[in-house]
């Protein structure tokens, strides 16, 4: 038994260290040079306690390269609409637990093991971004394109493009659609949008599985 609780103590203090370095250690190590038009886009990225998203201002643009949400009935063009909120995770946990009253096991089981992946889109109107669970950034038109580009590449594609998910949303203004490679407690939701980010010509910490990872690691390096 002795050896067991030195087991446990021995992998938490790895995970803890593994966690602290990858906040602290920037990746890239050196800040990348930025295009034409520096500054010229402002995304936001949200926060709750276990998951982000990265929220897109809505332009004609946008609207175009995301034309398949009008398929599948989200108004993008709705006069109200400010942001496209995009996130990924995992199958189960995203489709099954709409709301923290509704957490079952097995979906936190998938999730902390191997589960397949969806992409969530949703519709916003104005975000204040004095919120503490709101952070802004100004990238340049290549960056944002890039990230553009990134997002697209995440939704699993069909023969009529991205596959969306019958029946599966939280509200009329929102869809889950297939997406591409597996969840996983170590690449998750956050790595994801730790991904999107840098794309985007930004500087996250090594590994962020958490939330206040990608937050800290964003407010020291950017």
């Amino acid at each position: 038994m002795r050896k067991l609780w030195r087991f446990l103590a021995m992998l938490v203090a790895a995970v803890l260290l593994a966690a602290a370095l990858g906040t602290l250690v920037p990746r890239p190590l050196w800040p990348a040079a930025m295009a034409g038009g520096e500054g010229a886009r402002h995304i936001l990225v949200l926060k709750n306690p276990i998951h982000t998203d990265i929220a897109i201002p809505v332009d004609d643009g946008v609207r175009r390269r995301f034309h398949f949400l009008a398929d599948a009935g989200l108004p993008a063009d709705a006069p109200a609409a400010r942001y496209l909120v995009f996130g990924w995770g995992g199958r189960a946990f995203y489709l099954e637990t709409p709301t923290w009253s509704e957490l079952k096991a097995v979906p936190v089981l998938k999730a902390l093991t191997l589960d397949a992946s969806v992409m969530h889109v949703d519709i916003v109107g104005a975000i204040a971004e004095a919120h503490p669970d709101v952070a802004g950034f100004d990238i340049d038109e290549q960056h944002f394109s890039a990230l553009l580009d990134y997002i697209a590449a995440s939704f699993r594609q069909g023969p009529d493009g991205p596959i969306a998910i019958d029946n599966a949303g939280y509200s009329s203004f929102d869809r889950f659609y297939e997406a591409n490679s597996h969840f996983n407690a170590l690449i998750g939701c956050n790595t994801w949008t730790a991904a999107a980010l840098r794309t985007a010509g930004l500087r996250t910490g090594w590994w962020n599985p958490l939330p206040v990872s990608l937050e800290v690691s964003m407010r020291l390096y950017n």
